[in-house]
C-alpha cells in the first residue's frame, strides 16, 4: 500500500466516522412519536380554546340583551347545573384511570373506566339536552333574544365537543378491542384524554361565568 493509498482510506474512516455521528446525533436529537403528537395536539386544543374565548366574549357583551324576555335568573336551574358539574368532573377522574390503565395493559381497568366516563358524559349530556328543551317549551330558544342565542351558541358548542369525544371514545375502546394496546393506539388515547380534559376545564368557565353569575344577576 502506498502513503496515497493508506491517507486516501484514513480520510474516508474519518468521513465514515462522522456521517455515524451526524446521524447519531439526529437521531438522539428527534422527539418520540408520542411528545410529536402531544405537541401537536395541544396546538389544536389551544385553537379550540381561541374559539370558546370568542364565544364567550360575544355572551358577556348579549347577557344583558334579553329584548323583555327571561334572563339567566329566571331559567337557570342551579341544582341540575350542579349535578352537571359533579358528572363532569367524576368523568375527567374516570378518564385519567382508563388512561393509567391502558399504558399498563390492564383491561379491566381501561374497559372499566372508561365505561364509566362514557355513562357520566352521557349523563350529562342528557340533562343539558333537558335544560334546552325546556327553556324552548317555555318560549326561550335561541331566537328569542340575543342573550339565549349566544347562550345556546356557547353552551351548545361545549355540548357537541361533548358529543364528539363519547362517539371518540366508543371508538378508542373499539381499537383497543381489535388491535390491543399498540403504541399508536395509546397516543391516540393520549389525545382523547387530553381533549377530555379541556373540555373539563371549559365547563368549570362556563359554570362560573354564565351559570353561577347569571343567576346572580
Amino acid at each position: 500500500m502506498t502513503a496515497f493509498d493508506a491517507a486516501a482510506g484514513r480520510n474516508q474512516d474519518l468521513e465514515s466516522s462522522d456521517r455515524q455521528h451526524t446521524l447519531g446525533h439526529a437521531a438522539g436529537g428527534l422527539a418520540s412519536k408520542r411528545i410529536v403528537t402531544g405537541y401537536g395536539f395541544w396546538i389544536f386544543l389551544l385553537s379550540d380554546i381561541i374559539m370558546f374565548s370568542a364565544f364567550f366574549a360575544t355572551y358577556a357583551v348579549l347577557v344583558g340583551e334579553t329584548a323583555g324576555g327571561p334572563s339567566g335568573r329566571e331559567l337557570f336551574n342551579l341544582r341540575n347545573v350542579g349535578i352537571e358539574t359533579a358528572c363532569l368532573l367524576v368523568s375527567s377522574f374516570t378518564c385519567g384511570l382508563a388512561s393509567i390503565g391502558a399504558r399498563a395493559h390492564r383491561d379491566i381497568w381501561f374497559y372499566g373506566a372508561m365505561a364509566a366516563t362514557f355513562l357520566l358524559g352521557a349523563a350529562f349530556l342528557s340533562i343539558e339536552l333537558g335544560e334546552f328543551a325546556g327553556m324552548v317549551a317555555r318560549g326561550a330558544g335561541p331566537t328569542r333574544s340575543a342573550f339565549l342565542s349566544a347562550f345556546f351558541t356557547l353552551v351548545g358548542c361545549h355540548g357537541l365537543h361533548i358529543t364528539a369525544g363519547l362517539l371518540w371514545l366508543l371508538t378508542m375502546m373499539a381499537q383497543v378491542f381489535a388491535k390491543g394496546y399498540r403504541a399508536d393506539i395509546l397516543r391516540r388515547i393520549l389525545c382523547f384524554s387530553l381533549f377530555w380534559h379541556a373540555l373539563d376545564i371549559v365547563w368549570v368557565a362556563l359554570f362560573t361565568v354564565v351559570y353561577l353569575m347569571g343567576a346572580a344577576r
